[in-house]
């Protein structure tokens, strides 16, 4: 199998996984127990915490949640005041703003252009004093367009608004602008395991609780948190940093491998100019994607969002794009990172480019 859907989750990093044994094979204390054994892994999970944290802006905490849904839930239901957010957003960022705008509260739900970047223009002229929350995604899960994070952030600011970055896709990948107030990332985005995430929350900043219990991470989270998680977290995000350079430069000549064997008759969906590289997504008329994957079982890519696989939805994110039904549901994703080889790359492509071929006799 050829893994080609870096977007949906990464390969978790064999240095991830022999953090994590230790501590599902015979540590088993309670991090929150005070005895000797719950100290011991009390101090795993501050040293994981450190470790998320050296990617990201000084002057926060990090609390840890079960992923980055419940981190951005816990942002926004967190918050008060009128929200605003771009129609490219994640769904866990678009259906909890839904469930909010059912509670009563204002949402405004600002378009993208055409390459899928917000207009910043607009942006000054939505949020205006009384705003309470500018959200926004740092890399779009869907099409890897970067969107202009520090200046939506400076909007926010000048309106009194604070700003929370969904930063899953862009964590240890793309520069996470220090002004930002809020911010979530995945584990599982970045090579460690699923079911930890994390939320920063910029100091003097309080959220409502999003879950009541025992409020054992310090910012008002509340659950049980495991060290194996945590410590799977910590060494992928210290290779995450340790590797940035030779990651970014090898990301760098996939994409341009990508675009050489890609052929004619195919469009790049999104702006090539902002955009993170380990992000292919294209599309081809009249193109049956589902009848490609049937043909390409041993290639793993998408149609989209691995989140709405199972909707029936073409994705919203090209939608919103200006992209037709028929030009949507022609497109698929590619996504590839550090343990992608140039071989594997470059024969799934001609492979792909073949199979789609073949669909014209």
């Amino acid at each position: 199998m050829t893994y080609l859907d870096y977007q949906a989750t990464t390969p978790l990093a064999p240095e991830a996984l022999a953090a994590m044994l230790p501590w599902l094979e015979s540590q088993h204390a309670n991090p929150h127990s005070p005895h000797r054994e719950g100290r011991r892994a009390k101090a795993a999970v501050e040293v994981a915490r450190d470790q998320v944290a050296a990617l990201l802006p000084a002057g926060g905490r990090v609390a840890f949640t079960s992923g980055a849904t419940e981190a951005l839930n816990w942002a926004i239901k967190g918050t008060i005041g009128p929200i605003l957010t771009l129609a490219t957003e994640h769904a866990a960022v678009l259906d909890t703003v839904a469930a909010e705008a059912a509670r009563g509260r204002q949402i405004t739900i600002l378009p993208v252009n055409p390459d899928g970047v917000v207009d910043l223009d607009q942006a000054r002229a939505v949020v205006q004093p009384g705003t309470g929350l500018v959200a926004a995604m740092l890399v779009n899960n869907e099409i890897g367009v970067i969107q202009p994070v520090a200046a939506l952030a400076e909007i926010a600011h000048a309106a009194g608004a604070l700003m929370l970055c969904d930063a899953v896709q862009g964590y240890g990948r793309v520069p996470i602008p220090d002004t930002v107030d809020l911010l979530a990332i995945s584990a599982h985005k970045i090579h460690g395991p699923k079911g930890i995430g994390a939320l920063w929350i910029r100091d003097g900043i309080d959220l409502a609780p999003l879950m009541h219990g025992g409020g054992q991470e310090a910012p008002g989270r509340s659950g049980t948190l495991s060290p194996a998680l945590c410590a799977g977290f910590g060494v992928a995000a210290h290779l995450m940093a340790d590797r940035k350079d030779q990651d970014a430069a090898h990301i760098d000549r996939l994409w341009s491998l990508a675009l050489d064997r890609l052929g004619p008759g195919w469009t790049i969906n999104g702006s090539t100019d902002h955009r993170y590289h380990g992000n292919f997504n294209i599309r081809r008329e009249g193109l049956d994607v589902n009848r490609l994957m049937s043909d390409l079982r041993d290639i793993a890519f998408s149609a989209g969002s691995a989140c709405a696989s199972g909707s029936g939805r073409s994705s919203h994110v090209l939608r919103a794009i200006g992209l037709t039904e028929a030009q949507a549901r022609a497109s698929i994703r590619l996504g590839f990172g550090r343990y992608t080889t140039e071989t594997e790359l470059r024969d799934a492509i001609d492979a792909i480019v073949a199979a789609a071929e073949a669909q014209w006799p």
